[in-house]
């Protein structure tokens, strides 16, 4: 017999009831099992790790066992797997962790919809927003005329920025394409370098040239930009311009002050789209002056047609060390934070 009488502390002591183990079993179509796997069934080893029921395979037929909350969430995921083999998108084991991560946030984004967005292919790659806030920011950039792409490195700001780019220039949406950093090292002084234009700059732009030469043949960037159809150029060189009909990409945007970013927003014409990509917590400008995309996500917040993207280390999408890497100096940052506020509060007290 239970002992259900309660202990000195006014707790019972009777043991919570067991959850009654469900079994559901899945059928896959026989021509989905293998993409749904993967090879040497590396995207099975990933589900055994992942999915709160048990998982068995047998022929094409998944059995689930756990209890019955455990089981419908793995139902579920199943479910949205099979959906992003079917939509043709071949499944690894960093999809599935990326479609368990969504489910498990609770959205009511569908991660097939999500993981199966192509933006633009090349060669056989396909560029595609892996997360779901890089769904959210490639479908702002559709949506709105000038997009804030804020967040740390690794997470797609700029990459998929291009990615856009280079689908509207195909697309015939726009002319041309624009991209521009600040050349903060140089203090935007390029005339002092040594060299000509282009060895001056660039080191600044190399990473621009490098995600350019993954979505368009290599051989026909010179001629592109040759036409002016792509441009890369120092922030510096956007002063005085009214830019109409184009993609504009200001990458770095963390190392603009207030009157650069002022400068280059103002450089907007008719039918061009804008896209400002940024990491806050980066800032390199001399003398501690502010940031002026910092500066813009308070003065622009709320404003028509311009939307802010917040991207975090869970749209990492470099190696897994990236993301664990950006929440340790965050905390190290809140944590220097908090010790020079307690020590500024303590000196105001003495």
């Amino acid at each position: 017999m239970t002992d259900d009488t309660p202990d000195m502390s006014g707790q019972s002591n009777a043991v919570p009831p067991r959850r009654p183990v469900v079994t559901s079993t899945v059928e896959v179509s026989p021509e989905m099992v293998f993409g749904l796997l993967g090879a040497t069934d590396v995207n099975l080893r990933t589900l055994e790790q992942l999915l709160p029921a048990d998982i068995h395979v047998r022929g094409n037929q998944i059995t689930l066992t756990g209890v019955a909350a455990d089981v419908a969430a793995s139902e579920r995921v199943v479910a949205e797997l099979v959906d992003l083999v079917g939509r043709g998108t071949p499944l690894t084991p960093d999809l599935v962790r990326q479609g368990v991560s969504m489910l498990s946030e609770g959205t009511s984004e569908s991660p097939a919809e999500v993981l199966s967005l192509d933006i633009i292919s090349r060669r056989g790659k396909t560029i595609r927003p892996k997360t779901l806030n890089q769904k959210r920011y490639v479908d702002a950039i559709d949506a709105n005329t000038i997009v804030f792409g804020v967040g740390p490195a690794g997470t797609g700001k700029t990459y998929l920025a291009m990615a856009k780019a280079v689908q509207a220039l195909q697309a015939k949406d726009v002319t041309r394409i624009i991209l521009t950093r600040p050349a903060v090292e140089a203090g935007e002084r390029l005339g002092f370098l040594p060299g000509t234009l282009s060895e001056k700059i660039d080191p600044y732009l190399r990473p621009l040239y490098d995600a350019l030469h993954d979505m368009i043949d290599p051989e026909s960037i010179p001629k592109l930009m040759a036409a002016g159809v792509i441009e890369v150029a120092p922030l510096a060189y956007m002063r005085g311009r009214t830019l109409n009909d184009a993609f504009i990409i200001l990458d770095e945007a963390q190392n603009t002050t207030g009157e650069q970013m002022k400068m280059f927003l103002t450089r907007l014409g008719f039918g061009s789209k804008v896209v400002v990509t940024g990491d806050v917590t980066q800032v390199d400008l001399p003398g501690g002056d502010r940031s002026g995309l910092l500066a813009a996500t308070t003065i622009l917040e709320g404003i028509d047609d311009i939307h802010f993207s917040r991207l975090t280390s869970q749209d990492v999408v470099r190696h897994r060390l990236v993301a664990d890497i950006v929440d340790a100096y965050g905390r190290a940052e809140e944590t220097g934070n908090r010790t020079a506020r307690r020590a500024a509060s303590h000196g105001r007290r003495s």
